[in-house]
This record gives structure tokens, sequence and C-alpha cells, in this order.
């Protein structure tokens, strides 16, 4: 383990090497004053017209008929409370009143019944979870409205666990004014949450502004920036600038530099549980990792625990598990590492020969390299020489979809809090994942207990179903989890309410209850 701990620091002296490096940050078109908190994460939080949601739900613009709670399970938000009749056939919503969307229209069950026409009209894509009403209401055979606070759904076939297909990104709702005639957005998202979209300028950054009408707790900082600063180490040297006051979103910060922020009382980090899991997809589309016991090797050559003690410091849990601890149906395993099972089960697909194979990552995330490079090495011992490809994301998605990576790391979080939604794309024959990134994984026993679960009433035996599935994963590694990823945010002390754009309870080291 001595050549694996000088091979982290050799990393993390390199990637903080740079982060005296400060790029051109001054954004001209950005007017700041005294109730203005600039934040900044590596991403639009704002893509546009043409995404799905038009803005993430960090933004608090937007609501949905259906949250989650802090243990989450659905919770009320615009439908304020419902009834399942037959088995789950029939959902009927009473919605929330006095409600206001950002333009001033109220919210009532012809608004509800305008997004789900604009769901009616296909698939729409997005850059943080595609809107799907064939995947968030499956079987819907109408929707239609009772009276002016009232909404029916009827479906097809039992659907007990439809709540938690409409938890958040399940069930958005914005003003039917904002869209156009293909269920693109005409014009900014509106919503009716706390705060409103005042500027959006793509590739630079996205101004919001507390709406004061908000039928809720009112925000408590009068206006958000959030600007677009792709590159790490640009995005710490303003924040120790003070050229913005915090960092968001997910891959805010690193946490070798989140760590060196605790040590300055100008700064405070915060971490909140993730609902994303970060995994590696393994090319079981060509040898060797079409043989199960390849997968198998190359998940207990890796030991989790070192990787996250060493490179990510605490704010990571690792997993063995596809399905995010975050998930109502989550079931723990323990997270094994062992190379000599590892070495066996390798030398009985490989036997004495040696395989190079792709290792493909984003290189716009600091620590996938580092992380790369562990990962090899503890690959070796099991007859894999491993090729890593540092790749712009794009790039990275066509060589996946080409099957032209034997390993790619990737990620993926929770839509809502569907244990169905969420293991599907993994463990299907058709599922997007499986199918996108040449998994080619296939188990008629998973295919079985997925098509009975969707009929499944008893939620004890929905439950019972859910970890026989995660059980089968574990074993047989379709992917390759590594860790369930902590949400690292910062900002500067003299900032407060950082949470309270959405009202997520980001939370100290002291504070966080694992």
């Amino acid at each position: 383990m001595k050549k694996i701990y000088c091979i982290i620091a050799l990393i993390l002296l390199v990637l903080a090497s740079g982060c005296g490096k400060q790029e051109d940050i001054k954004e001209s078109a950005i007017n700041k004053d005294n109730d203005t908190v600039i934040l900044a994460g590596y991403r639009q939080l704002a893509p546009g017209n043409k995404d799905a949601y038009y803005c993430s739900s960090s933004l608090g613009v937007w609501e949905p008929l259906i949250t989650k709670d802090k243990d989450n399970k659905p919770a009320p938000c615009l439908a304020q409370s419902w009834e399942m009749q037959d088995n789950g056939k029939i959902w009927i919503f009473h919605l929330r009143k006095n409600v206001l969307f950002h333009n001033g229209t109220k919210f009532n069950a012809d608004s509800v019944i305008a997004n789900f026409d604009r769901m009616k009209k296909g698939v729409k894509r997005s850059t943080f979870y595609g809107l799907n009403i064939d995947a968030f209401y499956p079987s819907l055979l109408k929707y239609e409205k009772i009276d002016e606070y009232t909404v029916k759904l009827t479906f097809k076939e039992a659907n007990i666990n439809e709540l938690y297909k409409m938890t958040d990104f399940g069930s958005p709702i914005y003003a039917p004014e904002c869209f156009a005639e293909d269920g693109n957005f005409k014009t900014f998202a509106i919503g009716t949450g706390p705060y409103r979209i005042i500027e959006n300028k793509l590739n630079s950054h996205v101004k919001i502004e507390r709406y004061d009408n908000y039928w809720g707790e009112k925000g408590k900082i009068k206006t958000f920036i959030v600007r677009k600063i792709p590159n790490t180490d640009t995005r710490y040297a303003a924040l120790k600038s003070g050229e913005i006051d915090g960092v968001t979103d997910l891959n805010a910060i690193p946490p070798f530099l989140a760590e060196e922020l605790k040590k300055d009382s100008n700064f405070v980090v915060y971490k909140n549980k993730s609902t994303m899991v970060r995994y590696l997809a393994l090319n079981g589309t060509k040898f060797p990792f079409n043989d199960v016991r390849m997968r198998q090797a190359v998940s207990l050559a890796i030991d989790r625990q070192d990787l996250v003690n060493a490179l990510y410091m605490g704010y990571a849990i690792p997993t063995v598990n596809i399905l995010n601890y975050c998930s109502p149906g989550y079931k723990e395993f323990p997270v094994r590492h062992d190379l000599q099972e590892a070495k066996r089960l390798a030398h009985e697909v490989l036997g004495d020969k040696r395989v190079e194979i792709v290792y493909g990552i984003n290189g716009a995330e600091p620590l996938q390299k580092g992380e790369a490079e562990i990962i090899a090495y503890w690959l070796k011992d099991i007859g894999l020489d491993v090729k890593i490809r540092v790749l712009e994301y794009a790039t990275l998605l066509k060589m996946i979809r080409k099957g032209e990576c034997n390993i790619v790391r990737l990620q993926k979080g929770l839509a809502n809090g569907d244990p169905y939604t969420a293991l599907y794309p993994f463990v299907m024959p058709d599922g997007a994942l499986n199918k996108n990134n040449s998994v080619a994984y296939e188990n008629d026993e998973i295919v079985e207990l997925m098509n009975e679960v969707k009929h499944t009433t008893d939620e004890q035996k929905r439950r019972e179903i859910f970890n026989r599935i995660q059980e089968i994963a574990v074993e047989e590694q379709p992917v390759v989890p590594l860790f369930n990823d902590m949400a690292i945010a910062a900002t500067s002390s003299r900032i407060k309410n950082y949470g309270a754009i959405n009202k997520i309870e980001f939370v100290t080291d002291d504070e966080l209850k694992m």
C-alpha cells in the first residue's frame, strides 16, 4: 500500500498546484449589489428552452406535485393530499390552494392538466433527468379535472408505488403560458417556487430573484446569481478572492480543497447525502467483461474503503449496491475487498494471459484521473493492463455507445423515489444505461422479478422483491459501484441561509448524522 499512497500524494500535489491559477473570472454582465449572493457551479443550472425542466430543481424555481421528506418518502408539495383507490389503479390528488405562478396566474387543476398535456407530446431530454410520462406514469389511461383543485389519474394496471415515481423530477409543474406548441419552453420557466428567473445567459449565468408572493416560507436572500465556471481551479480561486460567495451543485469542490477551506475561518464547508452513485461501467459486449467472473474480480480487487479514505477524505461512502443510499428501497451490503479471490476468478477467465483494456474518464472531474490511476494499479494484479483515456464528456459518451472503452467511470442519481425507476436502466436488457453503456447485462430472474413487482400491491412483498434484485446485482455486478456521493458546498462565512433557495438542509461535519 505504500506505493498507493505515494500515487495519491502525487495526485493531490499535482491537483493542488493548479489552485493558485486564476483565469479571467470577471463577468461584466453581472451587476452585484448588497442583496445579491453569487454562487458558481461547473455546469449551467438553467440550460434553457429545450431542456425538459429548463433549470435544476436546486434553483427553487419550479415545484413538483409530490416532494420527499427527510426520510426520502413522498410528501406533499403542490398536491396537499391524495387518495389511492382500486389498489392503485386510481389516484386522486387534492391540490394546494392560494398558490400563484411567477406570472401571477393561479395554480389549479387546469394548470396540472396542461402539464400532463405537455408530457403527452413525447419524451423531453434534459441534462438532469429525462421527462418521460411512460416512465413516471406507467400504464396511464387518462388524467382529468374533477374540480378546480382536484385531479384524477386512472391507470390500466395497479400502480401502488405511483407517489414514489412522482416525487420531485417526476411531477414538475409550470405555468402553461411558458410552453411552446412543441412542449419546449417559449419563455423562462415560470414556476411556483420561492425564486423566479429574471435573467439567463447560457454558458455564463442564471439570475434568480425572491418571489414575494410565494405560498410558503419566503426566501431569506433577495437575489442569487449562479455562474457557470467549469474549471475547478478557477472556481476555487474565485471563491478565495471574493469574486464569488460560494460554490454549489455536483462536483462543486473536490474534497482536498474543501479540507483546505475548513482551515480558514472566512469560509464554511457544508455536506449532505447525495442521490448520486459513482460506478464503473464494464463493456459486456466483448472479452473479458462478458464473463460475470471477470466483473466480480474487478469488484473484489478494488479496495473502496481505502479509495474513499485516501482520495475522498470521508466525503463519500463505499458501496457495492447500484441503488443509491437515499432510495427508500436501499438495502445495505458488506463492502468486500478480497484480492486473492479476485485473482482466482480472473485466472479462471484469462488463464495466464494479460489483457490490455481502455479506461475512459471525464476530464472535467479533477479526481477521476487519480482514482483511475489507483484502480489501474489494483487491476494489474488480476491480469488487466489499463490504458487511461482522459476525454471531454461528450466524446466519452460517444465512445461508450460505440463500445470503444472497456471500462468507463460514470454516475447516476435518483430522478424520483421509486426503486423500480432507479434499477430499471441498469438491470433490464432494454434499460437505457445497460444498452447505451455497452454493459449487455441480462439475468432472467431479475427480469421476472421486475415484471412481478410492477403488479405487486403488497408493500412488504415489494420490499422483498427489491431486496432480491439488489442481492443479485451485488453478486453479479452488472456495473461496479464504487461509492455513494456526499454533496459538498462551500461559502463565505458571511453568507447565512445557504440552503434557502430550495430548502436543502446542508450541514457541517458536527451536524451530519449518517
